[in-house]
């Protein structure tokens, strides 16, 4: 980043390559509809163009060790989410189709890994990726957040924290109770 920030345009290609797909699956699964996480993630990505000569690779906090660049896109990726949601309710479903076509898989689809197992199967995967996508929607929004930004964002409990204002043990019980309800879920499923 701080190579993009010098002038270096190659090295903003670099992290959109090594970051688009997570941060833009972080994206979908928070506002759960294709266009929107399209159109949301430009604008993240917009932001940290525009943002470059202010990034800096140190904590926000003093109880917090320096941030890594994926926290901050995350952040600023959680931050414009936010805002999205705040502005409009309610979500949409995170099993419709990723681009409304009637031919692509649903995220259901996606998460449902192939079997060689036969069509019953892979009905049945499909329905325990839905039935999961479900848990993960019901979550509490703060729970919700915490997994997806490590699911998705593979970040720390730390970088959690920080993406989020919160203290380190807050962000730690979110996901303990974000992983217990999913395991719950699981559970009731096998």
């Amino acid at each position: 980043m701080r190579a993009y920030a010098a002038g270096d345009v190659r090295a903003f290609e670099t992290l959109y390559t090594r970051h688009e797909r997570r941060l833009w699956r972080f994206v979908l699964r928070s506002v759960g509809d294709a266009p929107t996480a399209d159109e949301l993630a430009q604008d993240v990505w917009l932001r940290v163009a525009q943002q470059a000569e202010r990034y800096a690779p140190s904590a926000s906090r003093a109880d917090l060790p320096p941030a890594r660049f994926t926290t901050w896109l995350f952040t600023i990726a959680r931050n414009r989410v936010v805002d999205h949601l705040r502005a409009s309710r309610p979500m949409h479903s995170l099993s419709a189709n990723d681009d409304h076509d009637e031919d692509a898989p649903s995220l259901a689809d996606t998460l449902a890994a192939p079997s060689g197992f036969g069509p019953v199967r892979r009905i049945e995967n499909r329905q325990q990726a839905e039935q999961l996508l479900a848990a993960v929607q019901a979550l509490p929004d703060d729970q919700r957040e915490a997994f997806l930004l490590q699911a998705e964002g593979g970040m720390s409990v730390q970088d959690i924290a920080a993406a989020t204002g919160v203290p380190f043990e807050t962000a730690k019980s979110r996901l303990r109770y974000a992983r217990a309800a999913l395991r719950r879920t699981l559970e009731t499923l096998a």
